[in-house]
């Protein structure tokens, strides 16, 4: 994996193009596992294991094509994936400065070790790397992840009421969330 940095207890690394295919199954297992934890990333539950591996492969393309940055965290003792986020850079020509995160997951048996804010950490590195100089995100209101975002620097815009459904459908508002890169 590209951009691979470890400690003792995980490792963070760039999944490639060439290695999605690979790690689809567990990526998949991972998204089951954070929909079915209530986690409000798209989809409702219950959420089949072959939906979720049908969304990761049609992923493919646009990490060949850099329009899609894909990272994931493993536990160094056993390489059982903990979890993973995404970057999309913008395409316009008018906002190729920016670019969205999204599907920031740890698996519930991994949470409270700060890999949300490691895999965010790697995220920003790369992004600014990249140029890119501002981030943005949204998340459920009132959720664990709007703290986390806020506890990480971002800067709260505000809140759009029933912008989405938690995996069990009830609505919910979702705050958006920005990031300035420096340089």
């Amino acid at each position: 994996m590209d951009g691979f940095v470890a400690d003792d207890a995980y490792a963070i690394g760039l999944v490639t193009a060439e290695e999605l295919p690979g790690v689809a199954e567990e990526l998949a297992a991972l998204l089951v596992d954070t929909v079915h934890a209530g986690a409000s990333l798209g989809f409702l539950a219950p959420l089949d294991h072959g939906e979720a591996l049908a969304w990761w492969r049609a992923l493919g393309p646009d990490v060949a094509d850099g329009r899609l940055l894909l990272w994931t965290v493993r536990a160094g003792a056993d390489g059982r994936l903990a979890g993973t986020v995404q970057l999309r850079p913008a395409a316009p020509a008018n906002g190729r400065h920016r670019g969205e995160v999204a599907k920031l997951m740890v698996h519930p048996a991994d949470r409270g070790h700060r890999l949300a804010g490691r895999l965010l950490a790697a995220l920003e590195e790369r992004a600014h790397g990249l140029g890119l100089r501002l981030l943005v995100l949204d998340t459920e209101t009132g959720s664990p992840a709007e703290r986390m975002y806020a506890a990480a620097g971002w800067t709260r815009v505000g809140s759009v009421p029933d912008y989405a459904t938690d995996p069990s459908g009830v609505l919910h508002p979702t705050t958006v969330f920005f990031k300035a890169l420096g340089g």
